[in-house]
């Protein structure tokens, strides 16, 4: 985002854990070292929310199986529609 001119414009960070409470560990974010690790369930839902305009934020849910495999849990249709 930063490379495209919005970097200003990402302020939160890309996605954390899933749980019982919903926010939990890992903190999905540049700062964080932490190795995801099988059985996470994590979200990756990076915002641009631009002032006077508005924004934007897309969420997918993620799964690590314990084979180490990958699973996009989110089905939901990411094309933009003009109503």
């Amino acid at each position: 985002m930063a490379a495209r001119g919005y970097g200003a414009y990402f302020n939160n960070r890309i996605g954390h854990g899933l749980g019982l409470d919903f926010h939990e560990i890992p903190s999905i974010h540049g700062g964080n070292t932490q190795v995801v690790q099988p059985g996470h369930i994590f979200t990756i839902e990076p915002g641009i929310y631009l002032p006077a305009i508005g924004g934007v934020r897309i969420e997918d849910d993620i799964c690590v199986h314990s084979d180490g495999k990958v699973e996009v849990l989110t089905t939901y249709p990411k094309q933009l529609r003009r109503l």
